[in-house]
């Protein structure tokens, strides 16, 4: 996987604790320039209604975000700080991570009590859906350590996207790699065997490269949904790292992402790269 460039965006709650101890570890071990960006949501009305109060709040920004730039130092990680204001943070979020030409966006994900959308939290929601790179999601307690990687597959392009980034982190950082595919009650023969097929293709390039791999076809409980599946294999291997395409095989690309996407980024304790490709 490529870093040359790494963005690192937190609005320095607590949710976005993880993100930051990761982002500065992954550019240290990748050797990677970060921007470590932090948006200020407002509106006409608010700055209107609150005189002075925007440039309290940029200033006590800039102190926080100093204060992850010095960590970053401690580490040899160049760093630079990016203050911007907007009604829509995902839009600035994107746009400095194209314009800066990065690789990659990192970012937190909140807690896990409440409706998944609002576990994972708007501004997180619509940057993995609408960023064309790769998007990381750290849970606060999360760490990775690029010892175990679990990959999902459903044989989609989308899959077969993450699969190949997987492959490629794994070659890299001397990761063992487990790879699933879920099959729900019913499905049809040629679907369990194209599954089969998809597994073993995996497992074959991955011995090639000489990673240790191994693989699971799980077929779903009734009642079971997928991504508990997953999150269930994930636990299992003890994954540090869980990489998934942004849509599934039946997804409508209209959306932002998959549902079971959506889900596994919002229930997982481990941190989750979505790798995107264009829908």
């Amino acid at each position: 996987m490529k870093l040359g460039k790494v963005l690192l965006t937190t609005d320095s709650s607590p949710f976005s604790s993880g993100a930051e101890r990761e982002a500065i570890n992954l550019a240290k071990r990748f050797n990677s320039e970060l921007y470590i960006l932090s948006v200020i949501e407002t509106n006409p009305e608010f700055t209107a209604l609150a005189p002075g109060i925007l440039e309290k709040l940029e200033e006590k920004t800039k102190n926080l975000l100093s204060k992850i730039r010095q960590r970053a130092e401690k580490e040899g990680v160049k760093s630079e700080i990016v203050i911007r204001e907007a009604e829509e943070p995902y839009k600035i979020i994107i746009d400095e991570a194209q314009k800066r030409k990065c690789e990659i966006i990192i970012m937190g994900r909140r807690g896990r009590t409440g409706i998944t959308r609002f576990l994972m939290g708007s501004v997180t929601a619509r940057t993995v859906g609408l960023s064309p790179l790769n998007v990381l999601i750290v849970p606060r307690a999360a760490r990775v350590e690029f010892k175990n990687i679990g990959v999902a597959t459903d044989a989609s392009r989308f899959s077969e996207a993450a699969t190949k980034e997987a492959i490629q982190l794994a070659v890299e950082t001397g990761a063992n790699l487990y790879a699933i595919a879920v099959i729900t009650p019913g499905a049809a023969p040629e679907r369990i065997k194209e599954s089969e097929d998809t597994l073993m293709r995996i497992s074959s390039e991955c011995k090639k490269k000489g990673i240790r791999v191994e693989k699971e076809l799980v077929k779903n409980k009734p009642h079971e949904r997928i991504y508990e599946a997953i999150l269930e294999y994930a636990k299992r291997q003890k994954a540090d790292l869980i990489v998934l395409g942004s849509h599934g095989r039946t997804g409508i690309q209209k959306l932002l992402m998959g549902s079971i996407a959506e889900r596994v980024i919002g229930h997982a304790d481990t941190a989750v790269l979505v790798v995107k490709t264009a829908v």
